[in-house]
């Protein structure tokens, strides 16, 4: 039987969501008066946005209407929507105005002071030339929130938008989103405030209430929309210019949902309950509240079905630092529910759960990696001891690393290899390299122990958090360990104590890991599982990075670490290949049985390329065109020798299927 829908067919897009979109600065001194933070953590941010974007992330095929300005800000906000898979293509640039911006504070429980930069701000200005009535009628559903009525300009654009659904049975959603302060009700600095009654604002959201077919908004927002001190009398008003469906955000208590007459009380409309946990953050959770509830009706979900997805979302956020980047996955939501089902104490606090915190971690949507083809002169001994034997200064290191480079870039134009380049690069010799790398969509490792160290030891100290704060989060911290599972006890402890700091710290920057993992050869005897034990072993202490970089194998042994990584970590981005300092044919036959391997993405080799035309240029035999000439050549050796081994592999595959 055909599920029966509320939705016109053959749209092409789930929900179209009109109003703020912004950035939000959230203090990171939890506890702080907003007088006192010291540092932010910048996220996307206004609730039209945070809605497109937590919808987008739960699998609707969302789309932005909204502006920035023409200015860093902007991008950053589109850029973010684009990446969750929302759709941009109605983002406008306003070439007069900025983007807008909030700071935000939490003070306590209950406290969370925000100041909106607003005034002729870019999202304001949404104006009904930015669209046409056939983008509107493109989709099943037209949200907008309170805040696009409260001014001449954006309540105009709002109607049109409206009219348009309206004429082309869009269903229209009005999340209220009532915040004083934007319909300058408040001191600009106020925030905060969350309810003013006002005769004007009641009035001006009752012409709009006969428009809606669904309505959300917390008691208080309802109060303003009806304009009643008692909620149920406020219900009531609200009832009588529109027959849209009420949804009532009760906070702990869950929601209730009205769709025909209003109860004597509001107790007596089911409640349909939700998860309590403890409040960190509650800026955001409506909004998160809204993308639940969404996700279920604009599937046509039973509303009870949608009230659990949104009073899930809801509790997530709420629990967490921020809005936009808290908003869960369907995987978080399967997960949550289901412990909650088995214990609700289990999930009181969230954001203690670690099988969450990683599914928060992996399970959105990211940039895939399926080939990696990497430089790597991260070295800084061999670089030092290059300078020594050419009797070169030891500063001409970073132009040469910035040559590196150069030769990388003119690799990547040539062959046509965007989205597969990778280097490491460190920032003891080759910080202006790090610089001259970042922001080209490269795959950036950057190391972090101090070279030879074993014990491991980290280059800057062993508060390795302290170091990962200043960098940019698309650098990979990469961490070379040698490391033996049947080291000494001691000496594996201390070890492994570093690793565990280590991964800590890059879950709570949101850097990535990579783990270089060499097994000394002066150590214990190394087996044929060696490597395997040791990625075991790592796996079994709770340690998931999402790369490890490892020496060549044989195929048996990669279908070993294969089938390892397989069960422990699927979400694991793969593996990458390393050199040491082997030739070039000895590189070639590693790459073929790698090449067989199933999480294997490819290599990131150092001294191989950069070795001898080092050593040329630093002893000034060799001029920077043919440094770059000769490290270009041998790199290229290599990305054609291990692309080669993978269409081999791949053909013989298909014929082994075949037969």
């Amino acid at each position: 039987m055909p599920v029966k829908t509320r939705f016109a067919p053959g749209r092409a897009r789930d929900i179209v969501c009109l109003g703020r979109l912004a950035v939000d600065l959230y203090a990171q001194q939890v506890g702080a008066r907003l007088e006192d933070v010291s540092s932010f953590a910048k996220y996307l941010g206004g609730s039209s946005a945070n809605i497109a974007f937590g919808s987008a992330r739960l699998g609707l095929r969302s789309s932005m209407l909204s502006r920035v300005g023409n200015d860093h800000m902007g991008r950053f906000l589109t850029e973010t929507l684009e990446r969750e898979g929302c759709d941009v293509s109605h983002v406008r640039i306003d070439p007069d105005r900025l983007t807008a911006l909030v700071l935000l504070g939490i003070e306590d429980r209950d406290t969370f002071p925000l100041v909106f930069y607003r005034d002729d701000c870019a999202d304001m200005a949404v104006d009904e030339s930015d669209f046409d009535e056939a983008y509107i009628a493109s989709s099943k559903a037209l949200l907008i929130t309170g805040t696009h009525f409260s001014t001449e300009q954006v309540n105009r654009t709002s109607r049109r938008a409206l009219e348009y659904a309206r004429r082309n049975q869009v269903l229209t959603v009005l999340d209220i989103d009532y915040r004083p302060v934007l319909w300058g009700l408040t001191g600009k600095a106020d925030g905060e405030t969350r309810f003013i009654a006002n005769e004007s604002v009641t009035a001006h959201l009752q012409r709009i209430l006969p428009l809606i077919d669904l309505v959300i908004g917390t008691e208080e927002e309802f109060r303003i929309a009806g304009g009643k001190d008692q909620l149920i009398d406020a219900l009531t008003m609200v009832r009588a210019v529109t027959s849209a469906t009420l949804v009532v955000k009760r906070g702990p208590l869950g929601c209730s949902i009205i769709e025909g007459a209003v109860p004597a009380s509001i107790d007596d409309a089911p409640i349909h309950g939700g998860v309590e946990v403890e409040v960190l953050n509650v800026l955001g959770a409506g909004d998160a509240f809204a993308s639940g509830f969404l996700s279920g009706w604009l599937r046509d979900e039973p509303l009870e079905a949608c009230a659990r997805t949104a009073n899930a979302s809801g509790a997530l956020v709420v629990s967490r630092h921020g809005c936009a980047p808290a908003m869960p996955t369907p995987a978080e939501l399967d997960y949550f529910l289901d412990a909650a089902k088995k214990g609700p104490a289990r999930m009181r606090r969230p954001d203690r759960d670690a099988t969450l915190a990683r599914l928060h971690r992996v399970t959105p949507n990211r940039k895939q990696w399926d080939e990696v083809l990497g430089f790597a002169f991260d070295h800084r001994n061999q670089f030092f001891d290059l300078a020594q034997q050419t009797g070169a200064d030891e500063a001409r290191i970073a132009k040469l690393k910035g040559l590196f480079v150069e030769a990388v870039a003119q690799t990547e134009q040539q062959l046509g290899l965007e989205g597969r380049i990778g280097v490491l690069i460190d920032d003891r010799y080759g910080q202006d390299a790090l610089n001259a790398a970042t922001g080209r969509g490269w795959w950036i490792g950057r190391p972090v122990e101090l070279p030879g160290s074993l014990p491991l030891v980290f280059d800057h100290g062993r508060s390795i958090g302290t170091t990962l704060i200043e960098w940019p989060r698309e650098h990979v911290a990469k961490c070379l360990v040698q490391y033996h599972p049947d080291h000494p006890h001691e000496l594996r402890l201390e070890q492994e104590a570093q690793i565990r700091a280590l991964y800590d710290a890059t879950q709570a920057s949101g850097h990535e890991l990579l783990l270089e993992v060499i097994v000394p050869k002066n150590g214990p005897a190394v087996a044929d599982d060696t490597v395997y034990r040791a990625l075991k072993r790592l796996y079994n202490l709770g340690i998931y990075p999402e790369w490890w970089k490892l020496e060549p194998m044989s195929a048996k042994q990669w279908h070993a670490v294969d089938a390892l990584i397989a069960e422990r970590d699927p979400a694991c981005r793969g593996v990458v290949l390393l050199g040491l300092s082997a030739a070039v044919d000895q590189l070639c036959d590693g790459f073929k049985a790698a090449a067989e391997s199933a999480t294997c993405r490819g290599f990131t080799v150092g001294r191989t390329i950069f070795h001898e035309p080092s050593h040329a240029w630093l002893a000034g035999q060799i001029d920077d065109a043919e440094l770059i000439a000769r490290v270009r050549r041998t790199f290229e050796t290599l990305i054609d020798a291990w692309r080669k081994a993978r269409t081999e592999t791949a053909g013989h595959a298909r014929q082994e299927q075949a037969a």
